[in-house]
């Protein structure tokens, strides 16, 4: 019991320092030792301090050598190599080291430390309790690490504030004229975008984009350019998206997929009927005989010569005719007595 721990120790000493039988599991080794840690550890017996610390050092030291034998033999018969446990005499001289402090788990031992620095972890006072192998964690660990245990078992949610996010697409119109929406085209378009090179310098880039516009298509249709846009760092490069805009016709006017023409006829033929020559859309033209009277706001409506309809194949809208009539800015008196008479015999 007041063995030195500067002199070798067999090990049938250190069984007979815990009161266990050579026989004795891991188990059962980590329960004397908690035993006889609470018995002999110094701030328990302060009536014989230096007896106590010699006896507690004792015990410290049985319990790592036992320990550490125990495990090496439960590795060895695990083993696939060693057939057999390695079986250690009891003549064994073992070197007693200064005091050893226990870790957590009886998975490992914590290095060595000096003993009286470590002694609060032994502290057997306050709601702390000495760290002995067997005891569960919850009961072994204070209540400092108690709470930063609950505190790691809280999931980690990690934050997307470092995605790269996709700003705004940038717009640009595309100025059609109403023949190149009649028969449709192709435009080649100069882009010029900023992006990020390799060096991490942000350079600018010209590229020709082609866009292929089918026939029909109506002001305010968008076309997409993905990622042809400005770049940025910590963003996605933009898309780029061209909208159809419609250029004003000298002639024609566009209403959904009809077409409108304005045409001016005196109030002579107005009145006595016309041959009058239609231009239409592309270049062509129709000659039209009007034997009616052509009064103000008369309309005249020529099928299939409007805008094509996109998803109609091979049908087309209306050309709607709209007359204008000229009537004479001045007449004479004579005149005047002329139109009443021809108007009087008409009534």
């Amino acid at each position: 019991m007041g063995e030195s721990t500067k002199s070798p120790i067999s090990a049938a000493k250190y069984y007979g320092i815990l009161g266990i039988s050579k026989s004795a599991s891991l188990p059962d080794i980590c329960k004397a030792y908690k035993h006889l840690v609470k018995k002999w550890h110094p701030d328990r017996n302060t009536s014989n301090q230096t007896e106590a610390v010699d006896k507690f050092r004792s015990i410290n030291e049985a319990y790592r050598v036992l320990s550490k034998k125990k495990r090496d033999e439960e590795n060895l018969l695990k083993s696939d190599v060693a057939k057999t446990p390695r079986q250690s005499s009891d003549e064994d001289e073992l070197q007693i080291s200064s005091p050893t402090l226990l870790s957590r788990t009886t998975s490992r031992i914590s290095p060595t430390v000096d003993f009286y620095t470590s002694m609060p972890c032994f502290s057997m006072s306050g709601a702390s309790t000495p760290t002995t192998p067997g005891t569960p964690i919850s009961d072994q660990t204070p209540n400092l690490f108690k709470v930063a245990s609950k505190r790691n078992t809280t999931p980690i949610i990690f934050s997307q504030s470092t995605s790269r996010r996709k700003p705004q697409p940038i717009e640009k119109k595309l100025e059609c004229t109403l023949e190149e929406l009649c028969h449709g085209c192709v435009k080649k378009v100069m882009i010029t975008r900023d992006f990020i090179a390799t060096t991490g310098l942000i350079v600018k880039e010209e590229e020709v984009v082609t866009i292929k516009v089918r026939p029909g298509w109506k002001r305010g249709t968008k076309i997409t350019f993905e990622v042809k846009g400005d770049e940025r760092p910590g963003t996605l490069p933009a898309d780029i998206v061209f909208s159809i805009d419609e250029k004003t016709h000298p002639l024609f006017k566009r209403e959904g997929d009809d077409l409108v023409l304005g045409v001016e006829v005196p109030l002579v033929q107005a009145l006595t009927g016309c041959i009058i020559t239609v231009p239409l859309l592309g270049g062509d033209e129709m000659t039209m005989s009007f034997d009616q009277v052509i009064y103000p706001g008369f309309q005249k409506i020529i099928p299939g010569q409007g805008m094509p309809k996109p998803k109609e194949d091979s049908r087309r809208g209306d050309l709607i005719l709209q007359f204008l009539v000229e009537f004479p800015l001045d007449l004479s008196q004579e005149q005047r007595f002329q139109v009443v008479s021809i108007l009087e015999d008409c009534s």
